[in-house]
């Protein structure tokens, strides 16, 4: 029983024909799928008409089995029981063929076109793009940039165009230009990482630290506050800008500076990289305590009643210091003239205002021993005589600009200014000056040959007339009125004074207010501005101005004929013009005639083309 079961089963020669079948096959024999439409690329195996055309064995050979099993068509998926084990395994072998060589139609569908694809991933990767750069802007992010920005109405624009725009805008417009687009907004985000130096006028610290978030980048910062300043700004300004250089803040509207000198030196002191440092209305400062290795210029303006004043700061090169014009001010300004020199040896410009000042700061200044002193500016000190001017000369060897503005020098300290200061002195400011004259001022512009700036301004001014001459009586309510003799009056006119400046380098001349002047000459080819401003006893026919480069003239406050010989002789609307050659003599020298009209023409082409035009001259008169 167990060979016969062994044994194959005879089949009839016609078993080896495919079996007939009521239905067709739904699915495909080598593939499994749908026939329906469906062409296989599955290569069969060989069919028995390869063996001989019947199908039958060949004589003298043993029968082969029928090849029933594998042209019959079969499931992808089936369980059916093999009936030989080695059936099975041939099975499985082809079905794991099947699997590794997916056919065409078992493939994925294929990708859209390009511009489809574009078209459906591009917002998702917008988006994904977008959300990194808010999480961390990478190097890479930045290096792409923008790209192309789309301004509306179908125009489109380089990215790196609109931020070249937008750099030139003002914050407040930046931030607006934020909320047009994605496009716009990377932008925007690209000036704030990029920018440097930033200038805001703010109402409250809110704007201040969002606008400095955006910014890590930035060194510069100029702030117009409309508001009382406290330390919270100074708190804020530390945190949110690591690498700040220069910090510039100014109150507008009545605002208040309320930063301490405790929290100014706190700030100074954690700022290592600060060097340019400008405060306004320092009034609640107390003292002053500076002590930084790297701060270079130092602006404080509105100084009051400082009790102390240490400033160590070695590579300090600009100093200004600027104290109100009251009386009440306490400042040992001896004590610190005197500071300077041990705690800032390399100072080279220096500005201090103050009505308190006097000879004893002078001369504490000069045993600072600072030698390097380029600029010295000393305003308002009304103490300040020839005795601090021959200091000065003694102290400093190349001072380019000398301002002792309100003092009291006179015309024997201009002269040792000049004999002092040939060579270097460029700008010289001695308004409010009231015991100069006018041969002091041109004895200054005759021997200073390097000078480009001078200020003469309300020095020149006409003397009051004497009480003695004035006779007064009394009046029925006891009062005394005072009235003036008409001799008195005319004995007054010789207090005027002329004053003749001829200069071959000066640009800047002021003479405002120098009521004293009747007569006035200029002669300077390189002169461009001009301030002749309530110049009341200045007559027209005294006046000669020969400066061809003269480009503003201040008259606020002149007389209208004055006005009017300055309009002729800036503007040359009533001078006529010349002719450059309106006669020529005959070839035998027998007399002149005069050049024909087309010979003119040709001779001003050249005069046309190749001769630079005149500069207008602007006279203002507000």
């Amino acid at each position: 029983m167990a060979s016969d079961a062994s044994a194959p089963v005879p089949v009839p020669a016609a078993a080896g024909q495919p079996v007939p079948k009521r239905r067709g096959s739904y699915n495909c024999g080598r593939c499994g799928l749908p026939k329906k439409g469906h062409v296989c690329s599955i290569p069969g195996p060989a069919s028995a008409s390869a063996n001989g055309g019947g199908g039958g064995a060949k004589a003298g050979e043993p029968p082969q089995p029928p090849p029933q099993q594998q042209n019959k068509p079969r499931r992808a998926l089936q369980f059916d029981d093999p009936a030989v084990k080695v059936e099975e395994e041939e099975e499985e072998e082809a079905v794991v063929v099947v699997v590794d060589a997916v056919p065409v139609s078992m493939a994925p569908p294929p990708l859209p076109p390009p511009a489809l694809a574009a078209g459906r991933k591009r917002p998702r990767v917008e988006v994904v793009h977008v959300d990194e750069e808010e999480v961390g802007e990478g190097e890479e992010e930045e290096d792409s940039g923008p790209g192309w920005v789309d301004l509306g109405a179908g125009r489109r624009a380089p990215g790196e165009v609109l931020v070249e725009v937008l750099r030139r805008m003002a914050p407040r417009g930046v931030a607006a230009a934020a909320g047009v687009s994605r496009g716009w907004r990377e932008c925007a985000r690209r000036v704030w990482r990029g920018a440097e130096e930033v200038r805001l006028r703010a109402n409250s610290v809110r704007p201040v630290g969002a606008l400095m978030a955006r910014c890590p980048a930035l060194a510069r910062l100029v702030l117009r506050m409309d508001s009382d300043v406290d330390a919270t700004m100074l708190a804020c300004i530390a945190f949110s800008c690591p690498n700040l250089q220069s910090l510039d803040i100014s109150m507008a509207n009545n605002a208040v500076n309320r930063i301490s000198g405790d929290e100014l030196s706190r700030f100074v002191s954690e700022k290592r990289s600060l060097s340019v440092l400008k405060l306004d209305i320092c009034s609640s400062l107390g003292f002053l305590n500076v002590s930084s290795s790297s701060l270079s210029t130092l602006w404080l303006s509105g100084l009051c009643s400082l009790t102390k004043a240490v400033m160590n700061c070695p590579n300090l090169n600009e100093l200004s210091l600027d104290f109100p014009k009251q009386n009440n001010d306490s400042t040992d300004l001896v004590a610190l003239m005197d500071s300077l020199g041990r705690t800032c040896p390399n100072l080279r410009n220096m500005h201090v205002s103050s009505i308190r000042l006097c000879n004893e700061a002078v001369f504490a200044l000069e045993s600072a021993n600072l030698r390097g002193l380029c600029m010295l500016s000393l305003v308002l000190g009304s103490k300040i005589t020839d005795a601090a001017v021959a200091s000065i000369v003694r102290s400093y060897a190349s001072l380019e600009l000398l301002d002792l503005s309100g003092s009291s020098i006179t015309d024997n300290g201009l002269g040792m200014i000049c004999n002092a200061f040939p060579d270097t002195l460029t700008r010289l400011l001695m308004a409010l000056c009231p015991n100069i004259t006018s041969s002091g001022v041109q004895v200054a512009a005759a021997q200073l040959p390097l000078l480009r700036l001078m200020d003469c301004g309300k020095s020149i001014c006409a003397k009051p007339q004497p009480e003695d001459g004035r006779s007064y009586f009394g009046d029925l309510t006891g009062g005394i009125k005072f009235c003036s003799k008409l001799p008195i009056q005319k004995k007054q006119q010789p207090n005027y004074q002329k004053l003749i400046i001829k200069h071959s380098h000066l640009k800047k001349l002021s003479l405002w207010g120098c009521s004293a002047i009747d007569a006035l000459y200029v002669n300077c080819p390189e002169l461009v501005d001009l301030n002749l401003n309530s110049c009341t006893n200045l007559h027209p026919e005294r006046l000669l101005i020969q400066c061809p480069k003269l480009k503003d003239v201040h008259v606020n406050g002149c007389r209208d004929m004055l006005i009017g010989a300055i309009r002729s002789q800036v503007l040359n609307e009533f001078a006529a013009a010349e002719l450059r050659l309106p006669c020529k003599r005959l070839a035998d020298g027998s007399k002149r005639v005069h050049v024909p009209h087309f010979m003119m023409e040709q001779l001003e082409e050249p005069e046309k083309w190749g001769r630079p035009r005149k500069s207008q001259c602007t006279v203002h008169l507000n």
